[in-house]
């Protein structure tokens, strides 16, 4: 009887451990150890995903009434971020002809280092609201919680900036499927593994802040994309849409595509390049961001469905840009 109730402990000591860890696949592995140190010291210090999508986003009309109590950084100054342009060498100019008073210059790359001497919450600026989601999301697990994204970028604040009416299209694509959709069944997976000679969780948070940074916005387009286009192939992606189940069933969803909301890890495949997308680009950013600072190999469908299925919404859509001063 002792033995028999020895082994009942045993196992369900081993099935505590797997439920705890959600790995699978060879948990003793020196990366999958440090991808589960990371998402634990996270979890525990209020960095969930849960706390870190809190008040993360604030719409024009909002931020100009309470200007004086942020501050503005403004990141357009390497690429164009997920825009379409004529000539990308004018964007290290993009700030200099104009910017909301007040906003200091920062980078994708530096906007952690450069936040520094910040004394009132951070609103991050660039050209669609989707760049910034990336560095939000680095902001927010180094230590400013508070930082926010300007919805739709400078596209939102002024007309004259407008990057956002140019990629919104009704593509009619074979490759959407027409509601009520048809969503893939849900599937586990293992954990993806993180590449570091690192054992502390904030240590390896910061190292791994600073490789998401340095990779710089990651996005993907629906068609043509240079790197294949999601609705090309999408079977090329493991696909992620952020919608609850109602906003498929009023719209449908791109083949083959999972609905994995709220974030579970354990249903993303780590093997996989991961794309997801929103209804804008902006939520799937700081998704994204989050995902390649965790060992995923993921990407971000730029413009969300306002890039394909635009003139169906009846909201989340992009409908023009506000006339707010500039400098």
């Amino acid at each position: 009887m002792k033995k028999k109730w020895m082994m009942l402990i045993a196992v369900f000591a081993v099935f505590t451990i797997l439920f705890v860890t959600g790995c699978k696949e060879d948990p003793g592995d020196p990366s999958e150890r440090a991808f589960r140190i990371l998402i634990d010291y996270m979890d525990n210090n209020e960095m969930s995903i849960t706390d870190l999508f809190d008040g993360w986003i604030i719409a024009p009309d909002s931020l100009i009434q309470v200007m004086d109590d942020h501050y503005l950084m403004d990141i357009r100054t390497s690429d164009k971020h997920g825009a379409t342009v004529a000539d990308p060498a004018d964007s290290l100019a993009d700030y200099y002809n104009g910017h909301i008073a007040g906003a200091v210059l920062s980078s994708l790359g530096d906007i952690v280092v450069d936040a520094a001497p910040a004394d009132k919450p951070i609103v991050v600026v660039c050209y669609t609201g989707q760049a910034a989601s990336h560095a939000v999301m680095a902001l927010r697990l180094s230590g400013y919680p508070d930082a926010q994204v300007l919805k739709w970028g400078m596209s939102g604040w002024n007309g004259d900036f407008d990057l956002w009416t140019g990629n919104c299209a009704q593509l009619n694509h074979a490759n959407w499927i027409a509601a009520p959709g048809d969503i893939a069944a849900t599937e586990e997976f293992g954990c993806p593994g993180i590449d570091t000679d690192l054992l502390e969780g904030a240590a390896i948070l910061e190292e791994r802040v600073s490789v998401m940074l340095a990779g710089g916005f990651i996005g993907i387009s629906a068609e043509n994309d240079d790197n294949d286009g999601v609705l090309d192939d999408p079977s090329l992606y493991f696909i992620n849409n952020f919608w609850d189940d109602e906003d498929v069933e009023d719209y449908g969803n791109i083949v083959g595509a999972y609905r994995i909301k709220p974030l579970i890890l354990d249903n993303l495949d780590p093997d996989a390049t991961v794309v997801t997308y929103c209804w804008t680009g902006q939520t799937s950013s700081m998704i994204t961001a989050y995902l390649n600072l965790l060992g995923y190999d993921a990407k971000s469908l730029k413009f969300g469905v306002n890039g394909i299925i635009h003139d169906d919404l009846d909201s989340h859509k992009w409908s023009g840009s506000e006339d707010y001063p500039y400098e």
